[in-house]
């Protein structure tokens, strides 16, 4: 029986406006770099695991600007060399100059507060287990998230990041659950699906792209259709 629901955030609750493949692509192209906005859509959860592994080694921000430049510029390195095209230290420092002017803010999908809703309806405990590196709090009440969630466990406050079990069961401990009477959704398999079920959790992916992969476990590409499987 299911007594607790559990959420990623980036990508399944939340996102970021505007589209970060489709603004680094732009970029890129300004750089004289061709790549497309599904490659750099791949490639971007590798690079966010260095920046978030770099962030918890001493905050990026509070940095000298040497070592904070350093690590710009091989994050929009990872960007595009994991969307395989070769870029210079100079073009990763760049592409993250101009995306810092543009700027990024996270917006709420449509279905994701609906989802919370529908999910409490139920008496269900709902968490949320995220590899932000980063306070979560002012995000989830500035896009209405709070009043639903009952704990939030994050690799800032954790110190590891997902597949890691560790994560997983301070989730399952702040939930007051066994990992059999809780289901993880998220859009990662390898992080989320694989991660969740290591510990003993039922696990549902979350496919918006519809990306027509076959997996190992059950796929959905509207996060109210987590409904089903509660």
């Amino acid at each position: 029986m299911i007594k607790a629901v559990c959420f990623d955030f980036f990508n399944t609750l939340a996102y970021f406006y505007p589209l970060r493949e489709v603004t680094y692509s732009e970029i890129a192209a300004e750089l004289g770099i061709r790549v497309t906005p599904e490659a750099i859509a791949d490639s971007l959860p590798q690079a966010d695991a260095f920046w978030r592994n770099e962030n918890l080694k001493s905050p990026i921000k509070e940095r000298e600007q040497q070592d904070k430049f350093a690590v710009y510029s091989a994050y929009g390195q990872k960007i595009l060399e994991g969307a395989g095209v070769k870029a210079t230290p100079e073009q990763g420092l760049q592409m993250l100059a101009k995306a810092f002017a543009i700027g990024f803010v996270f917006k709420s999908y449509d279905d994701a507060v609906p989802t919370l809703k529908a999910v409490r309806e139920k008496s269900l405990v709902i968490g949320l287990i995220s590899n932000i590196g980063q306070e979560i709090e002012d995000y989830c009440r500035d896009l209405g998230f709070a009043p639903f969630l009952d704990f939030k466990v994050t690799s800032w406050e954790v110190g590891y990041d997902k597949p890691r079990p560790e994560i997983f069961h301070a989730a399952l401990e702040r939930a007051g659950v066994k990992a059999g009477e809780a289901i993880f959704v998220g859009d990662q398999y390898e992080q989320d699906v694989l991660g969740a079920r290591g510990v003993g959790m039922k696990a549902v992916l979350l496919d918006r792209r519809n990306k027509g992969k076959p997996y190992d476990c059950p796929v959905i590409h509207n996060l109210t259709h987590i409904i089903d499987y509660i």
